[in-house]
């Protein structure tokens, strides 16, 4: 059985990854930050095929943690997805050194470590996912330290290339628009309207169309390097 490790895989898009991965025979181990009711509820649903580790990934010893989990009770690992990601809404100005830093090591430092301590453990053949997001791509209008680590990210993936040539590992990201995610349905309704009005397809993504990008590069081994947008056309006006 194959082994693919995610982190953030409990809600929102690392669930429907979860799920699709589930569903192609893959043991996953992921790691959620802190929401107990909704890992209970992936726990119901995939019971043992999904091992949870609650891993805060802004606090560094907790991404050390459940490395070390994986080491202690994995032997190899053929998928990494780094899902993992938060938000601090605030203006520039008033963002602190604490808020800045929490969403940088969450999108990306915690992810660095992780993709070098597992290095050895990596499959030949692999596959490394990242979720990236439109807004590293598009100027983020109200949170500039999240586009900030997404557009960090997306340049990751690029050079992490040439890192895993050597295992013939893919790595990519997906970089989704607004996405009907509980989070984003707690948005006032005329943000979201404002959202539909900006993206060509006039509505937000599903979970599973944004989840079929990950799959594509999961069966694609052509596909290497590439930041893949599934943003309905977002900003087209």
């Amino acid at each position: 059985m194959k082994t693919a490790v995610i982190t953030g895989g409990t809600k929102g898009i690392g669930l429907g990854v979860v799920r699709m991965l589930v569903g192609r025979g893959y043991h996953v181990v992921a790691s959620y930050a802190h929401d107990e009711a909704a890992a209970d509820r992936v726990r119901q649903t995939f019971g043992t095929q999904v091992e949870l580790v609650c891993a805060n990934h802004s606090k560094r010893e907790e991404t050390y943690a459940f490395i070390d989990y994986i080491r202690r009770h994995v032997t190899s690992v053929d998928c990494i997805v780094c899902n993992a990601g938060m938000t601090v809404r605030k203006a520039f100005v008033d963002t602190t050194d604490e808020d800045w830093d929490a969403q940088m090591e969450v999108a990306l430092n915690a992810h660095v470590i992780l993709l070098r301590e597992l290095f050895p453990l990596i499959s030949r053949g692999g596959r490394i996912l990242f979720t990236g997001s439109a807004m590293g791509i598009h100027p983020h209008a109200t949170v500039l330290a999240y586009g900030v680590a997404k557009a960090s990210v997306h340049a990751l993936v690029k050079n992490l290339v040439k890192v895993f040539e050597e295992k013939e590992v893919t790595v990519n990201a997906v970089a989704p628009g607004f996405v009907e995610t509980d989070w984003q349905k707690e948005k006032p309704e005329a943000i979201r309207q404002n959202i539909c009005r900006k993206t060509a397809v006039h509505r937000f993504a599903t979970i599973d169309e944004t989840v079929d990008a990950f799959a594509f590069c999961l069966d694609n081994g052509f596909v290497n390097g590439s930041v893949i947008e599934v943003d309905g056309g977002y900003s087209y006006r």
